[in-house]
């Protein structure tokens, strides 16, 4: 990789990742590279300006924050091909950045990415429009969202607690009506964000898939389901028409979705490009910690495992 083009963009009002980010600015422009700096946050986002004002391609974006510094990154970088380097600056919990201990050595870093000593994962995105009336109305009335990790489908309202009735149909197909809190429409990159809070599956991150989720649904009977990455998802709100419905991606408000309307979700043409600089890049081992899974405290003796090895 050439570093001549970098974008560093730090989570909005966060001096740890402001310190970091402008560090690696200097250290970056003392080999002769140009860099693009901002903050990004609820309030600030940086990338149109960034990729704007790119004369040339640009060779890396280093994302300095949590996971959402970096979900809102892959949004706008996913499609211009830029790679990710996400690092848990002032972040939680970290599933889609390395631990700032592996980047404690900056100069390192550039070195191991000037040799391409590390590894690119690609990650399935989803992208979701609202169109008018029947599916055969393929021209949108909103834009084309993209997500990373899931689109949420779900009532907003000032003053009271909004149950809402969605109809989805897959792939042209009735599937079912939910009564309940909303739909999550996952990627396997989401299935351990949102998702997993509603019950969902986890699903490895090497996969494509997509996965329906329903929040709190009213009938017992209604489950997860698990497409494969082929298919097209879409969502009509039935009912009031006072009734706001709103799309969501990756927790960010997209639009609103009103009756006679429906959103068409579905993988994504770009994927996100995540480079991986840990030498063990375990997903279990992500998993466990993260999560918190009682296999990490509970020390039992596996004697199996070594009997099958004499």
């Amino acid at each position: 990789m050439e570093l001549k083009h970098v974008i560093i963009a730090y989570k909005a009002r966060d001096s740890q990742s402001k310190r970091w980010a402008e560090i690696c600015a200097k250290q970056l422009e003392n080999r002769h590279c140009q860099v693009l700096m901002g903050p990004s946050g609820p309030k600030d986002n940086p990338y149109p300006v960034f990729l704007a004002s790119a004369v040339q391609p640009i060779d890396l974006a280093l994302l300095l924050g949590g996971d959402g510094t970096v979900l809102t990154g892959a949004r706008h970088l996913a499609p211009a091909g830029v790679p990710i380097l996400g690092v848990n600056v002032g972040g939680h919990l970290g599933f889609l950045t390395e631990s700032v201990e592996e980047f404690q050595d900056t100069e390192r870093v550039w070195d191991r990415l000037s040799q391409d000593l590390y590894a690119i994962q690609r990650r399935m995105m989803l992208q979701a429009a609202v169109y008018e009336g029947h599916g055969t109305n393929l021209e949108p009335v909103s834009d084309v969202y993209l997500a990373l990790n899931e689109m949420c489908v779900k009532p907003a309202s000032a003053d009271r607690m909004i149950t809402s009735i969605l109809e989805m149909e897959i792939d042209g197909e009735v599937v079912d009506q939910y009564v309940g809190d909303g739909l999550i429409i996952s990627t396997p990159t989401g299935s351990t964000g949102y998702t997993v809070s509603a019950n969902g599956p986890i699903i490895h991150d090497g996969m494509e898939a997509i996965t329906i989720t329903p929040i709190c649904p009213m009938s017992l009977s209604s489950r997860p389901i698990v497409l494969p990455p082929g298919s097209v998802v879409s969502i009509w709100p039935l009912g009031d028409y006072d009734l706001s419905t709103k799309l969501w991606t990756d927790g960010v408000l997209a639009t609103s979705i009103w009756p006679g309307n429906r959103v068409d979700i579905r993988m994504a043409e770009s994927r996100a490009k995540f480079i991986i600089l840990r030498e063990n890049n375990s997903y279990y081992q992500t998993l466990q910690e993260k999560l918190q899974w009682a296999g990490t405290r509970v020390r039992y003796n596996n004697n199996h495992a070594h009997n099958h090895a004499n």
